[in-house]
């Protein structure tokens, strides 16, 4: 991955009712890149069992959106903020449940990281090849959504893991940005939008 671009990307920012920020975590693991992402706890009220990069809501303690991400990072899966270099951030992203979340992506350490279980399952490091890899990649477009009319869904399937949804399209914009991957223009199905998810 070539993080350098981030750092000049002038990311698009959307004003939400509720603000959110996540920490993508590249972390370099036997001298490949890798992402580290939670899996969130199942007795979660919002996206249980889902993949995700750590983050949550801006709290009042929180002077900045990077606060946020660096905070909820310490929280779920011990990653301290003083540990990670905030390289950059890609595109705002709007989630069902109405948050506005700032993606930030930063150089994290290759170490043991211990989740939280109140939120976090399992803490899971991925390798970006794989993410890459066409094999492992999927899409679909949901027609009909009575909320979001039609959409594109990613699912990326490595080790065992699928990341789709908000953090599928986050890994899209982040790998399109550092990386030679392009999303393919056509999808490999399209479906309604109460379709059984592959996953």
């Amino acid at each position: 991955m070539n993080l350098s671009g981030l750092r000049r990307y002038a990311s698009r920012s959307l004003a939400g009712r509720r603000e959110a920020a996540v920490l993508a975590p590249v972390i370099e693991r036997d001298g490949a890149a890798h992402l580290l992402f939670t899996k969130r706890a199942a007795h979660l009220g919002e996206h249980p069992g889902q993949m995700s990069f750590p983050g949550g809501g801006r709290e009042p303690v929180d002077r900045t959106l990077t606060d946020t991400a660096l905070r909820e990072a310490d929280e779920e899966v011990g990653l301290r903020p003083e540990e990670v270099d905030v390289v950059g951030r890609i595109d705002d992203t709007r989630t069902s449940s109405d948050y506005a979340v700032r993606p930030f992506v930063g150089v994290a350490p290759d170490r043991e990281y211990i989740p939280d279980e109140s939120e976090v399952a399992e803490v899971v490091v991925l390798p970006v090849e794989g993410l890459t890899d066409p094999a492992n990649y999927e899409s679909e477009r949901r027609v009909g959504h009575p909320d979001y009319g039609d959409h594109r869904v990613h699912y990326f399937h490595v080790d065992g893991y699928t990341v789709w949804g908000v953090t599928g399209r986050m890994v899209v914009q982040l790998l399109e940005r550092t990386s030679d991957w392009r999303a393919p223009e056509e999808v490999d199905r399209v479906v309604g939008a109460d379709a059984e998810l592959p996953i």
